[in-house]
């Protein structure tokens, strides 16, 4: 299983929206098959084990990190494909929570006689899938909200001036970030001062990988619809989707010219409808929404409770008190009132500390 979930993660940046999935076929005390699923659309893991193990996949062994599917989607069942092979016992890491295949793929496989376990793993195969677990059970994506800062907890100087806080190295990690996303989100104030892409700018080589990243869906939370239609992030190849809630023809007109997905939101206590924006991306299929942001979005995504995990990186220099914080959290004013963070990882990202935490709700 662990051979199998180290195959999973080399879909990391390419099986969006799909989950990352791989698979073992072991005969006896010999691994005969190994695969993992690439791209959506294309054939998943089981599959390429079984084509690659052949007529040794009879009675064989099946170690899969997700439950093997029952539905026909793009491709045909994995379960009916296993049944086939007439393999002997599938170890399956943790069930599927899509509602179309949980437990169904299970059923299928007992069903024909095959000894099924369940359980081996688990935790390790839910950390690979974040975002696909959350947007099956709660219809909206895991929200990642990338922050950089100095020493003092400073993004920016009171200029607005911000680059660069951190060095190459930690750009390049934020790269890969972006790349695992399905989408990237950004706010209205970031694409005025900073005019940016907010794209993948590594490729299949400088990855590591054997086929080429999927572009992220890039969505700005801009509500007087203001985002000039010559903005790098319009302009830039690939979709792009802004949140919107008062009216503007003109501009609403330039912006579908550009390709623009356009939606119009509620307002929540003065500012767009957070909750409302994560159910829309999640019926976008989107699994993991990588945030880039202001001190206020990140603050109001915090205090609606949609941040799953931080990622800050921390670079050796001082900027001052003057300089602007990572989130503006405005009512705080109590001990009582502090947001508690679980810090779950800290390491060396070139000069920079990068932090992986997350909030306690």
């Amino acid at each position: 299983m662990a051979i199998a979930l180290r195959l999973a993660r080399r879909g990391l940046y390419t099986t969006q929206p799909n989950p990352r999935v791989g698979c073992v076929i072991v005969q006896g005390d010999q691994v005969v098959g190994e695969g993992f699923h690439r791209r959506a659309g294309e054939p998943h893991a089981e599959i390429h084990a079984l084509k690659a193990a052949g007529d040794r996949a009879k009675n064989a062994t099946v170690y899969v990190t997700l439950e093997p599917c029952s539905h026909h989607g793009r491709t045909p069942p994995c379960s009916d494909a296993l049944i086939s092979a007439h393999v002997g016992r599938v170890v399956i890491a943790m069930k599927d929570p899509n509602p179309q295949v949980s437990g169904s793929g299970i059923a299928r496989l007992r069903e024909a006689g095959i000894q099924v376990d369940i359980g081996l793993m688990q935790a390790e195969a839910e950390a690979i899938n974040p975002g696909f677990i959350k947007r099956m059970r709660m219809g909206r994506p895991w929200v990642r909200v990338k922050m950089a800062m100095s020493l003092d907890g400073r993004t920016a100087m009171a200029s607005g001036e911000s680059k660069w806080i951190t060095s190459e190295a930690a750009r390049f990690d934020v790269q890969k970030l972006r790349a695992r996303s399905c989408a990237i989100l950004t706010g209205m104030n970031t694409v005025a001062h900073d005019d940016p892409s907010m794209n993948v700018r590594l490729n299949a080589e400088t990855l590591g990988i054997e086929v080429e990243p999927v572009q992220p869906l890039r969505v700005v939370l801009d509500t007087n619809l203001r985002t000039p239609a010559a903005a790098k992030i319009v302009q830039h190849a690939g979709k792009i989707a802004i949140f919107y809630h008062k009216e503007n023809a003109h501009k609403k007109s330039q912006l579908q010219i550009e390709g623009v997905f356009l939606h119009k939101v509620g307002l929540q206590n003065g500012q767009l409808d957070l909750n409302q924006i994560m159910q829309v991306l999640g019926k976008y299929d989107v699994n993991e929404c990588h945030v880039e942001c202001g001190s206020k979005l990140a603050g109001s995504l915090l205090q609606a409770g949609l941040v799953d995990e931080m990622i800050i990186y921390m670079a050796p220099h001082i900027m001052g008190a003057n300089a602007c914080g990572l989130f503006q959290l405005p009512g705080l004013k109590k001990m009582s009132e502090r947001i508690q963070i679980e810090i779950k990882d800290i390491r060396k990202i070139g000069e920079d500390w990068r932090i992986t935490a997350a909030p306690v709700y």
